[in-house]
């Protein structure tokens, strides 16, 4: 995604948001509130939510229906963006797809691989966008760290490592509403191995350029289980490439929020430390440290990206948020489940 197009004059999209459940809706609605988001509807079933944001962010009651399918026979978005339980993602396809609108999603696309084949199905069927939104997409860190390797910086990748998570979902104040189907099994598809190793996973794919691993060995730990009685908080994942290895640390046990990035090439050593700071190492022992520059429009933010897409104007494949990227992440994350379940390294 190194891609410069100067869209400026960018008209907001047009989008009805499903669910409010997910605590990353507050991103979209302050978006709504600073005019770079056109929210013409949210569907939401559940009443005390409704009135919750209607209050926090001074909505008319006109926006809100209960229904997705009832708001999209009374007004037809650009898009239509998914916030809530990753199980329910593949309804909200199964609901815009033959209506020609395509979707943006919470990662990870899909609780279950099967859920995200049907998904895929839907997409190409009725020829739509389905998209998955990472914060880490939008991290000019990473962007750099990409086009250093792809430029050749530190040759040819051989490790790649990233770590992702926080105290807990629970520790670090989420919502009621949010915890409720993040710890579920069904509705989230895991634990930590889901909610953070799919970080891990994407960058991974992307680093290598939508390779598929050769084979995948996880580990899951369930540490507090008074705290998370159903599912996985701790994760560490090892996927297999014919030229590298990738480890995936996703934890619900750091002991602070972590989301980095390190990239062992043949000559030299990248560190993501965080959003905008970076570390390297050569191979003679030259060290470097510096902060990126920030993302040109429209790859800096899932609005602008999604804007440009919709308008033709970048693909919307190959990249972090792409189904093609993110149907390999799914099947990451399946094969992690299974590994973890029967103690196995699982072939691809």
């Amino acid at each position: 995604m190194g891609i410069s197009i100067n869209l400026s004059a960018q008209q907001p999209i047009s989008v009805v948001v499903a669910g409010l459940n997910h605590d990353h809706v507050h991103g979209i609605l302050s978006q709504y509130k600073k005019g770079t988001v056109n929210i013409i509807g949210i569907a939401e079933p559940d009443k005390q939510l409704q009135q919750k944001f209607s209050k926090l962010y001074h909505l008319p009651d006109s926006l809100f229906f209960d229904d997705l399918q009832k708001l999209l026979t009374a007004k037809k978005p650009d898009a239509v963006l998914g916030y809530n339980a990753v199980a329910n993602h593949l309804q909200i396809v199964e609901i815009c797809a033959p209506l020609g609108i395509s979707v943006m999603v919470e990662k990870p696309l899909a609780a279950t691989l099967e859920q995200a084949k049907q998904m895929e199905a839907l997409a190409n069927k009725y020829y739509i966008k389905v998209l998955t939104n990472y914060e880490t997409t939008w991290y000019p860190s990473y962007q750099d760290v990409y086009n250093t390797v792809s430029n050749g910086g530190i040759g040819q990748i051989k490790r790649i490592v990233a770590h992702d998570g926080h105290q807990g979902p629970k520790e670090i104040g989420c919502s009621t509403d949010f915890l409720s189907w993040l710890t579920d099994p069904v509705l989230n598809g895991a634990g930590a191995l889901n909610d953070f190793g799919c970080y891990g996973a994407d960058l991974m794919t992307w680093l290598m350029h939508g390779s598929k691993p050769i084979a995948v060995t996880a580990i899951t730990r369930h540490y507090k289980t008074d705290v998370y009685p159903k599912v996985d908080d701790d994760a560490t994942v090892l996927v297999e490439y014919p030229t590298a290895t990738g480890q995936i640390e996703a934890s619900w046990n750091w002991p602070f929020s972590i989301k980095d990035l390190e990239v062992f090439g043949e000559t030299g050593y990248l560190h993501a430390l965080d959003k905008e700071h970076i570390n390297s190492r050569m191979r003679e022992n030259i060290k470097d440290a510096k902060i990126a520059q920030p993302l040109p429009v429209p790859i800096n933010d899932p609005i602008s990206y999604l804007t440009a897409v919709l308008q033709h104007k970048i693909s919307g494949q190959n990249d972090q948020s792409s189904l093609q990227y993110n149907m390999i992440v799914m099947e990451i994350l399946d094969a992690a489940k299974r590994s973890a379940a029967t103690g196995k390294r699982v072939v691809l």
